[in-house]
């Protein structure tokens, strides 16, 4: 059963950017006030939360330019470059770098006119094992609705930020989850986009061939409004016809490999349905042409190989100053076999292939995202067991668009999720299902006490 929201949980002093955007509008408030809430909040939280390694003073002072996201505050995974910030990415081996440029992502939503507030936490080069060792230069991001609690990976600040009111969004990167997996686990929205559509250069690379970056929200129509001002889109305007008619493709089992859900997800999931259901969506079970737990494999062959490659001299010179995650997960790939490599490749391809069946009867797959609820921070197997057990994999695998989006809540205060991935290109089908849901349940009025 999903928990009903206490009275004490609901928060209405969380603006979304629609909310700051109509309020700017109308002169009800004002870009300093928008600035000061989040400083405020990082002042009062980051201490004990830890999602913020570098603050942009001076810059954020000087306001936003004119633009569709004009004044609203937002902040970065510090695997991005930033002019004139640090980018440390959370290793030993980038003591002291300085970019000297701004990743094109940055680049892009100046142009909105958006305030850049600073980085956001990170895993060791937004990479690793999923393990929490507590052995990099930052400690791991806490989770705010429980601090004992994991935040999901890589992007682990963005989740947090975006969830507390440190920032009115976030950009992170994603491999295999690592915008999904902490917008997951702090109840937020994460996405992926189609490949290319957001551009990835300017980001510390943890592979060659899987790598994009996403925006982390409080609303899914809120990472609607980050899309269209980034990529010229009309997500937010399309996603107003509704999910009547929306073919809606539910992939309820796991396959062969995986554990079964957690109870409350699974819950939750069926809940869910009922609402698309009640709104018009032709719903109908699917399975994949291969398990997910197959897809994580060959995810596993290419992104250890590939990563592995791109960090192969730091771990020949300075693997001692690695920590044991990012390490581990180097010596993986180079032990890789260029046959092994190819054929995960070649899976890769005949998976994409395999899936264009379901496009032609779906307009949208939708599943678990996790199998778990956010474990315990720095108990194993638990930590990796989460960000490897999720059926968000096949769309990292065959570079489809995918977002998270909060289901619920646990019995014990924890986000619940879903996942959602659709066609290359059909990214409005994704979002008239998540925005419409959205707007059918209570889950956005609650934040993390």
């Amino acid at each position: 059963m999903i928990d009903t929201m206490p009275t004490s949980s609901l928060r209405s002093d969380y603006p979304t950017i629609a909310g700051a955007l109509d309020g700017l509008s109308r002169g009800t408030t004002t870009a300093e006030a928008l600035l000061e809430l989040c400083i405020a909040r990082i002042a009062t939280l980051n201490g004990t939360l830890n999602a913020v390694h570098h603050l942009d003073e001076a810059g954020m002072r000087q306001g936003g330019t004119p633009g569709p996201l004009g004044d609203i505050p937002w902040a970065i995974k510090d695997n991005f470059e930033v002019a004139g910030l640090p980018c440390i990415a959370n290793s030993r081996l980038r003591a002291g770098r300085i970019a000297p440029r701004d990743a094109a992502i940055v680049t892009a939503l100046r142009g909105t006119g958006a305030v850049l507030l600073g980085k956001l936490a990170t895993w060791e080069y937004g990479t690793g094992t999923g393990a929490e060792h507590f052995d990099l230069p930052r400690q791991p991001a806490r989770n705010p609705w429980d601090t004992g609690r994991f935040t999901g990976g890589s992007s682990t600040g963005p989740g947090v930020a975006v969830a507390t009111g440190m920032a009115l969004f976030a950009i992170g990167s994603d491999t295999t989850g690592s915008v999904r997996l902490p917008a997951a686990a702090t109840g937020c929205c994460g996405v992926i986009m189609s490949p290319g559509v957001l551009p990835i250069d300017g980001a510390l690379p943890n592979t060659y061939s899987m790598d994009r970056p996403g925006p982390i929200a409080w609303t899914a129509e809120d990472a609607a409004i980050i899309l269209d001002a980034v990529s010229g889109s009309s997500l937010r305007q399309r996603a107003g016809a509704g999910v009547a008619g929306l073919r809606v493709g539910v992939l309820r089992d796991p396959g062969p490999g995986f554990p079964v859900p957690d109870a409350e997800m699974a819950a939750a999931l069926e809940e869910g349905l009922g609402v698309l259901s009640r709104l018009g969506a032709r719903v109908a079970d699917v399975a994949l042409p291969w398990p997910a737990s197959t897809c994580l494999d060959a995810a596993r062959l290419i992104g250890a190989a590939e990563s592995a490659s791109i960090h192969a001299r730091d771990l020949r010179e300075a693997p001692h100053l690695m920590g044991a995650a990012l390490r581990d997960k180097l010596l993986a790939g180079m032990g890789v076999a260029a046959v092994d490599y190819l054929n995960a490749q070649r899976f890769r391809r005949a998976f994409t292939d395999a899936l264009g069946a379901l496009w032609a009867e779906h307009d949208v797959l939708l599943s678990f995202g996790a199998l778990h609820q956010p474990p315990r921070l720095g108990v194993e197997p638990e930590s990796t067991a989460y960000t490897s057990e999720t059926m968000m994999t096949p769309a990292s695998l065959a570079g489809l668009p995918a977002l998270v989006q909060c289901t619920g809540f646990s019995r014990g205060g924890m986000p619940l999720h879903w996942h959602v991935m659709t066609r290359q290109g059909g990214e409005a089908a994704m979002f008239r299902l998540a925005m419409a849901y959205e707007a059918a349940t209570p889950w956005r009025a609650r934040r993390p006490a």
